[in-house]
């Protein structure tokens, strides 16, 4: 019987530190290209967003301060926030009236052209928005919408009631049925059952979906555009017709101001989307 020798003992441990220094080198290049692609536009954002006087061929702003930033505080931008922020409320409240109780039947009920209902909410989705928008502008003409809140609200609401009935038809679904059960057992109606049972449970769900659909209306640009412009600006269009008229410091600086919402509720949506509701979302 031959005898193993030191470097053979030594062979499987070399292999283990190779196989771990590969892995940690590959996690670093993963990180190093992360970093590029989001650090990348997020750093030149930044940069134009306080670059006073920059013209080639110099690499860094010959000038650098807070100019444009102090523009914030004007009526100038401060009216598209405030507006989009009210539109972006309005279409909250009443895609979730209608998301609330459509999502409970969706989820509790059997009928007839159930999955055609579900499947009718990922119409606007399924084509490029543009075109979608851009064929429904006449009719918003047609009947006055064109240019008013009501309009950019209902444009709004074709996309965020996506997002509200899926959303809340999964979470209805997640909820056990023999809870509500229980309470018909013992002499609940099915309006006490869902108001006393039902409604509670899918607080955070409720919330969840709220955080969707206000963030969708808050970002929305194509309806707006097409059917608000040239009387109702939000704040993507505000940051279009900076950027399109060469003011890249007030695009930049509205681009960073419209990514500190997006941040805030998605860290606030991973809090309150549980993973029971992603397990029923996208069930027909």
């Amino acid at each position: 019987m031959s005898a193993i020798s030191p470097d053979d003992r030594a062979a499987p441990g070399r292999r283990s530190n190779r196989g771990g220094l590969a892995e940690l080198t590959a996690k670093t290049a993963a990180l190093a290209v992360g970093l590029f692609v989001i650090g990348g536009p997020l750093s030149s954002l930044v940069i134009w967003s306080v670059a006073e006087r920059w013209s080639w061929p110099s690499s860094l702003p010959q000038v650098m301060g807070l100019r444009y930033w102090s523009r914030l505080l004007t009526g100038d931008f401060l009216a598209p926030l405030q507006r989009g922020v009210g539109i972006a409320a309005i279409v909250t409240m009443l895609a979730l009236l209608f998301a609330v109780p459509l999502g409970y039947a969706l989820a509790r009920l059997r009928f007839p052209g159930r999955t055609i209902v579900l499947l009718a909410f990922l119409l606007p989705q399924a084509f490029p928005q543009l075109p979608v928008f851009a064929s429904a502008t006449r009719e918003f003409y047609r009947f006055g919408l064109a240019g008013t809140i009501p309009g950019v609200v209902m444009i709004h609401l074709v996309g965020a009631l996506v997002f509200a009935v899926w959303t809340m038809t999964a979470v209805f679904r997640s909820i056990p049925s023999h809870l509500e059960e229980a309470a018909m057992n013992l002499g609940a109606s099915l309006t006490r059952t869902f108001v006393g049972i039902s409604l509670p449970l899918a607080v955070p769900g409720i919330v969840a979906s709220a955080l969707l659909v206000f963030l969708y209306s808050l970002d929305e640009f194509n309806g707006t555009l097409l059917i608000g412009a040239p009387f109702i600006t939000t704040l993507p269009v505000y940051m279009y017709t900076a950027s399109i008229g060469y003011e890249l410091q007030i695009a930049s600086v509205t681009a960073l101001v419209l990514m500190v919402p997006g941040a805030v509720l998605l860290l606030l949506l991973e809090r309150f989307l549980k993973a029971d509701y992603l397990a029923f979302f996208g069930q027909l």
